[in-house]
């Protein structure tokens, strides 16, 4: 487990409590005081400006009043900026004396081309036909200040309005006192949450240091280590608590102790059964899978799991991972390859939590039965090919003998005809009966051959000899065999059987004309015997399956030369039976070469003579 960092340990935690507790109380009392303050600053600063508008209104006022002459009027002007001189200190900024004609008649700045021009500004009107003062807040973005303007009517003193007196008051000191307010605020803040912060992480040590040692504790659990204990700082609650923590710890290891033995245990029969076993989550995906279930399934640990099971046996588009937990049925899975047949059996079951009946996961069970399909299909396939070997010759001895029995035992020429057939028939029965018997014996455990030294070639030879002497259509024979004398140890009757089979299927597929070569080749360990003909030869697809039993490549023109398809199956089983091999070669249209092998030994040969 990682270490856990500063700004994620219960110090920083306990700590960072403390500070937002302050922050908060001091953003409060901080938003309180402020609000406050600028509300009295700008009461004060808009009562001080009041009292210095009321007196100004008064002077003017008095100025008003005077009586002058017409030539005296032009005097007005200069008397007022007079009294507007005097009121431009402090905090006002621009003083201007406006009549009820909206004139300029004097103002306090130096812009003397002001004086006479009409403005137009609504607090101005507002202020006249109100009679109210009317202040207003604005920023100016040429000063960048913000001021106060107030609009305040001239009264005589028998209350006529007698125009409005204008004034711009800087509010930036106010501005001023609250942002050194703010800093005042700013740094005390910094100062508690310092103090705070370093007090916190002194009470969270104080508080969490049994704490980090239990989960130091914790950690050492998790990785097996049971012989550590946790200190005990006192008898408050934590002191509890690192007390029964202790006495988990002496509980865990014992538990750990019967759950380690039954782990081992459990994995060993895993490891060593011969079926495969495949474990999955309760979504699904694979979390056990022992060896002989990779190799069935021809997958790396790895990469089983990180697949699914239903990806994993390859039925993901048939069967979702739900109905292989509602219905557990057992899967036959098809996988064989082009160069091994491969088929699986599957029994699944559910892993159901002890307590609620919570489905964990699913167990599957995996079985290689290829050997047992095959046998089982063969089966099928045998009692299927002799029930229809049997029926074919008894429906045609059926209907001959069905014919005679109606009367056509008295034509003296259908009569011989049908006897014919039905002698035929119950020959080539006697023949599939005794092919049969022969396979019987060779698949019994008793079976034994009995072996004996015998010349090879003469053996050879002498077969030949009596397809020649017996053979009823125009074929040549042509012989490859070596001089010398080849000793094997042999069953003459069984390999007389295997060359008897493999001569005839020769004669029988061999045009008028054709040639049948014989051959034998001297290997290193073995003698490899050959008889090629010239016939139409034998599809690719089916040279192999020539020595499967009742396996025919043209059924209709076998049946009709005799055959039962059991020959070449009698012969493999034979020479297999003498340690050899059994194999042909064939093109379609030029003819099908059949080769098989005995053990031979020169050495031998040496010692016998």
């Amino acid at each position: 487990m990682n270490k856990i960092g500063f700004f994620r340990s219960i110090h920083f935690k306990f700590a960072l409590i403390f500070v937002l507790l302050i922050i908060l109380a001091m953003q409060i009392i901080g938003v309180y005081f402020v609000k406050q303050m600028e509300e009295s600053l700008k009461s004060n600063f808009n009562i001080s400006i009041n009292k210095q508008i009321n007196l100004l209104n008064y002077s003017l006022g008095v100025e008003f009043d005077k009586d002058r002459t017409k030539e005296e009027t032009d005097s007005l002007e200069d008397d007022l900026a007079d009294v507007l001189s005097d009121y431009t200190t402090g905090d006002i900024e621009e003083v201007r004396v406006i009549d009820r004609n909206l004139r300029v008649l004097a103002t306090s700045t130096s812009d003397t081309d002001l004086v006479g021009k009409k403005i137009t500004d609504i607090m101005i009107s507002r202020a006249l036909s109100t009679e109210l003062q009317t202040p207003k807040d604005v920023f100016d973005p040429k000063t960048q200040k913000r001021i106060r303007i107030y609009a305040t009517p001239i009264k005589k003193s028998d209350g006529e309005i007698i125009g409005v007196v204008y004034i711009e008051a800087s509010m930036e000191e106010i501005f001023t006192q609250m942002r050194n307010i703010n800093s005042i605020l700013a740094v005390g803040t910094l100062l508690s949450l310092l103090i705070t912060a370093l007090v916190g992480i002194f009470l969270a040590r104080t508080i969490t240091r049994p704490l980090s040692d239990m989960r130091k504790q914790a950690l050492e659990l998790a990785k097996g280590n049971f012989g550590r204990k946790v200190r005990i700082y006192g008898n408050d609650e934590i002191g509890q608590l690192a007390l029964s923590f202790n006495h988990l710890t002496e509980e865990l290891e014992e538990a750990h102790s019967q759950t380690e033995g039954e782990r081992k245990k459990l994995a060993s029969v895993i490891a060593n059964m011969t079926d495969g076993v495949v474990a999955t989550n309760r979504k699904g995906e694979v979390i056990l899978v022992n060896e002989p279930a990779a190799q069935l399934l021809n997958v790396s640990h790895e990469t089983a799991l990180s697949m699914k099971i239903t990806s994993l046996l390859e039925i993901e588009e048939e069967v979702q991972f739900d109905q292989l937990i509602e219905s557990q049925e057992p899967l036959l899975l098809d996988f064989s390859s082009d160069d091994k047949p491969l088929i699986l059996r599957v029994n699944f079951s559910v892993i159901v939590k002890e307590h609620g009946g919570f489905i964990e996961g699913l167990i599957a069970i995996i079985y290689d039965v290829t050997e047992q399909e095959k046998i089982d299909e063969e089966r099928r396939e045998f009692v299927a090919n002799v029930s229809h070997e049997l029926r074919t010759p008894l429906t045609t001895m059926r209907s001959y003998l069905d014919a005679l029995a109606e009367g056509a035992w008295e034509d003296k020429e259908i009569a011989p005809q049908f006897l014919n057939v039905t002698q035929t028939e119950t020959e080539r029965m006697i023949r599939l009966v005794n092919d049969l018997l022969n396979l019987s014996k060779m698949d019994s455990r008793d079976y034994r051959i009995k072996p004996d030294w015998i010349n090879f070639t003469v053996f050879f030879n002498k077969i030949i000899d009596r397809f020649e002497m017996t053979k009823s259509q125009k074929v040549t024979f042509k012989r490859d065999i070596p001089n010398e004398e080849l000793y094997v140890d042999i069953d003459t009757d069984k390999i007389t059987q295997v060359l008897d089979n493999i001569i005839s299927n020769a004669m029988k597929y061999s045009p008028e004309g054709g040639k049948i070569t014989f051959r034998i080749k001297v290997l290193e360990e073995e003698l490899l015997i050959s008889v090629k003909d010239e016939g139409v030869g034998i599809p690719k697809d089916s040279v192999k399956k020539i020595f499967e039993r009742f396996y025919r490549v043209d059924k209709a023109r076998t049946r009709k030369l005799g055959g039962t398809g059991l020959g070449l199956a009698i012969a493999k089983e034979m020479v297999q039976a003498h340690s050899g091999e059994i194999w042909a070669e064939s093109k379609e249209g030029r003819g099908t070469t059949v080769f098989f092998t005995l053990p031979y030994d020169p050495n031998q040969e040496d010692d016998w003579e």
